[in-house]
């Protein structure tokens, strides 16, 4: 068991305040305030992918993993964990590379 000390509830907001939707805002502008539509979604493939009767199956590793690195392409943080791994890559995209993207 890890005896260090965590921080409080307090600590976390602070830290991590940024990340917090305000739901109250996103109501009243009739925004999406639930993921359970996407978490839905991620349970549905992942277990299709787990059945026995498919071509193609994923460890839960691999599951993890893929998982993983989706996170990391839809937070735009990819490039910069590659570039942290080999240090020779630029960690931005040549703008030209985005505009054909």
């Amino acid at each position: 068991m890890d005896h260090r000390r965590r921080p409080g509830s307090r600590a976390y907001i602070a830290a991590n305040q940024t990340f917090i939707p305000n739901y109250g805002d996103r109501y009243r502008h009739d925004e999406t305030i639930s993921t359970a539509f996407v978490e839905s979604t991620v349970n549905y493939v992942v277990s299709k992918r787990f059945v026995k009767k498919q071509q193609m199956r994923w460890t839960q590793r691999g599951a993890h993993l893929l998982l993983q690195t989706r996170v990391q392409v839809l937070n735009d943080d990819l490039r910069k964990t590659f570039a942290r791994w080999f240090p020779g890559m630029r960690a931005e995209e040549p703008a030209a590379l985005k505009e054909a993207a």
